[in-house]
């Protein structure tokens, strides 16, 4: 798995649909000599050829990608290839993606919104002990699977939690749910306060960690 320009290099393939972020990861390896980014993709599927074809020492892979799940590409490489190292990246960083990449068998869970410098760590990692997984979160992830102790939310409070994350204004919520928009607000702020958010975006985000929403890119089983 080597690169045959430098027996000591940790070669990488980045596979991302976004050129913006492929780019930003392959500058944040250059900047350090023990990596060699030797291929990009944008799809799971020139993802998984390009890692046959080079066998890499690590690929970053993306969990949502136009042609399909990061997860079941990461699931289909360790099968191929035991000793790779892969590190699952992700837009959505909930208990159910960090729990689906451990259990597809990546080596790392690295959140999108963390510095690309964790994904170099991560790579670090991966490369060296590709079957152990880590993910700065784990701990407290355990936990709550363990011992949920997440705000319980009425069935109308888990509704109108559904209908934020469709993005719906406070006046659609109330035609949905035929209530006037002086109660929807009610039930937004009573929703709010349940999960300690002070608007929307901190609202579904807490949603997302706590596992009461699914992401887009939520593993199916």
């Amino acid at each position: 798995m080597n690169s045959p320009n430098n027996e000591s290099s940790t070669t990488v393939l980045i596979v991302d649909d976004h050129d913006l972020i492929r780019k930003g990861l392959r500058h944040a390896f250059s900047r350090d000599p023990q990596f060699e980014v030797v291929a990009e993709a944008a799809t799971a599927g020139d993802g998984l050829r390009k890692a046959a074809a080079l066998q890499p020492n690590v690929v970053i892979m993306d969990l949502r990608l136009p042609d399909g799940s990061g997860l079941e590409a990461t699931r289909k490489l360790r099968k191929s290839h035991p000793t790779m190292g892969i590190v699952v990246l992700t837009m959505y960083a909930g208990d159910d993606q960090l729990f689906g990449a451990l259990e597809a068998g990546a080596s790392a869970f690295v959140p999108k919104s963390a510095p690309s410098d964790d994904v170099v760590s991560a790579a670090r990692h991966a490369a060296t002990t590709p079957n152990a997984f880590t993910a700065a979160d784990l701990a407290e992830a355990m936990k709550r699977r363990l011992t949920p102790t997440g705000p319980q939310l009425s069935p109308r409070e888990a509704q109108v939690l559904k209908l934020l994350a469709d993005g719906m204004s406070v006046a659609g919520i109330a035609k949905q749910l035929y209530v006037s928009e002086s109660t929807a607000k009610t039930h937004i702020s009573k929703l709010y306060e349940k999960l300690g958010a002070g608007n929307r975006a901190q609202a579904l985000m807490t949603a997302l960690k706590l596992g009461l929403l699914e992401a887009p890119d939520s593993p199916k089983f």
